[in-house]
């Protein structure tokens, strides 16, 4: 592509585009490759996964070239939206990186005689993801009780929570956890 059709006006690049003329994907990034990286960069803080993140939307692009429609959007607005949806991507894979190295602690903090058993490492990964999705204060008074072997009057203390909320919380977290268990279980 001409020097002359990377400074064309946007119509211009999104005819091209549509065409799929081969030398307009360059045009194209030089264009709109600093909006996506800024865009990426102010939302996930990264350098390497802005960099990344460009690199995928354009790459996303040109793939998926065939489905831009211009009478719905504009190129850089099909571009922003494609970075949006890759930028979740790095988001959800950053909290199933967290969730998994949570999980990796429970499983390391396993007391010296537990062994290596499969089965007992998936039980305590399973079961700190579902300590996590109670959310708080049910998640913390449930390691408390479970991880901690602490009473509920001891919980009640340490937390200067009534007993009865307590025994209220562990009640009703154990029969979310059974409930979602059960579902996971009959899935399988």
């Amino acid at each position: 592509m001409s020097d002359d059709v990377a400074q064309a006006p946007e119509l211009a690049l999104e005819r091209a585009f549509v065409a799929e003329d081969d030398g307009v994907m360059r045009a194209v990034y030089q264009r709109w490759s600093p909006l996506i990286y800024t865009i990426a960069l102010r939302a996930l803080g990264s350098v390497a996964d802005a960099e990344d993140v460009t690199q995928q939307v354009f790459v996303a692009a040109w793939q998926g070239r065939n489905r831009y429609d211009p009478t719905r959007a504009r190129l850089h607005s099909w571009l922003v939206a494609i970075a949006r949806n890759k930028i979740v991507d790095v988001y959800q894979s950053r909290t199933r990186h967290g969730r998994a190295q949570d999980a990796a602690e429970v499983v390391a903090r396993r007391p010296a005689g537990a062994g290596a058993d499969p089965v007992v490492v998936i039980d305590r990964v399973v079961i700190a993801e579902e300590l996590r999705r109670l959310g708080e204060p049910p998640g913390t008074i449930m390691r408390l009780a479970f991880f901690e072997d602490l009473t509920h009057s001891q919980i009640a203390g340490r937390l200067d929570l009534p007993l009865g909320t307590v025994k209220s919380h562990i009640k009703r977290s154990l029969q979310r956890m059974r409930d979602r268990l059960e579902v996971t279980d009959g899935a399988s």
